[in-house]
């Protein structure tokens, strides 16, 4: 399937962005960053990158998280990063962008928290860099901080590089964000499950409907949290790289870092709650087991 040619920048397509997210689950607004912005962002994804190189092995320092794998033919590759804002300026001054707020305001609302602050590498050649078939509410645990799942939750990615099938874009199921929590509990975790179209089938789902999201450098992709997703590996020579912002209706989660009042940045204070249970027990800089 192809995307709709309407999802384009300007005053009709920000009209278009909304109805194709309500009606399909995801959306995508062209061109929202610029050439020069991307180079910044990516040159800040050069450096978390070899600073996760060089530190070795899968680390954490409060609710930063930095994830790495061994590939048989790369050797050490980092495959995310998990809240690096703390400490990087430039990823902290996009997440809070008047353009992302723009974006999801008339979604969420103008007090927003922020649950998803993540740097995702697929480099080229690597192998089973993937991410199987699933839906983010899946991850929004304990539930009960959670609330109204299905309308008051964004998650939205800024292409780096260009996204294409061959370099493992992103793939979305239309209108799968209507069907409810979906079982895709069976095998392995997310980050380590390639693509199975059995895994859609027993969904409920046809393979035949999937969408490849088809990105160029500073587009803005958004999914809702039922929307089913995954992405493939990586079989290009270049890298693809998306950072990911997952912003909530402030009133409808106990969970997260503020990001707007009344549509207001909020710079970040001391670390709060998010996803690391032992933040308040085990905040001290330690590398994982699980390398």
């Amino acid at each position: 399937m192809e995307l709709s040619e309407q999802l384009l920048t300007g005053s009709s397509g920000r009209l278009d962005y909304l109805d194709h997210f309500r009606e399909q689950g995801f959306a995508v607004v062209r061109g929202v960053f610029r050439p020069d912005e991307i180079a910044e962002l990516a040159a800040a994804f050069d450096r978390l990158y070899q600073q996760g190189l060089d530190l070795g092995a899968s680390y954490r320092h409060q609710n930063t998280l930095f994830r790495l794998a061994r590939d048989r033919n790369l050797g050490p590759i980092v495959r995310l990063v998990q809240w690096p804002v703390y400490f990087e300026p430039v990823l902290d001054r996009f997440r809070l962008d008047r353009r992302l707020f723009e974006i999801v305001a008339p979604l969420l609302g103008r007090d927003l928290k922020q649950i998803i602050n993540q740097l995702h590498w697929k480099p080229p050649g690597a192998q089973g860099v993937e991410f199987g078939y699933h839906q983010d509410i899946r991850f929004r645990r304990p539930r009960a901080a959670y609330r109204l799942p299905e309308t008051s939750y964004v998650q939205t990615a800024i292409a780096i590089d260009p996204h294409r099938k061959d370099n493992g874009a992103m793939t979305m199921f239309p209108g799968s964000h209507r069907l409810g929590e979906l079982d895709f509990s069976a095998g392995p975790r997310v980050m380590d499950r390639p693509l199975d179209d059995a895994d859609i089938v027993r969904a409920g789902l046809d393979p035949k409907d999937r969408v490849d999201l088809e990105l160029e450098p500073g587009d803005v992709a958004l999914w809702n949290l039922f929307t089913v997703h995954g992405s493939g590996p990586n079989l290009s020579a270049g890298d693809r790289r998306v950072y990911l912002n997952g912003y909530v209706t402030a009133a409808h989660c106990d969970r997260g870092e503020w990001a707007f009042k009344d549509g207001e940045p909020c710079p970040l204070g001391e670390p709060v709650l998010v996803h690391y249970e032992e933040l308040f027990t085990r905040p001290e800089p330690h590398y994982l087991e699980e390398g």
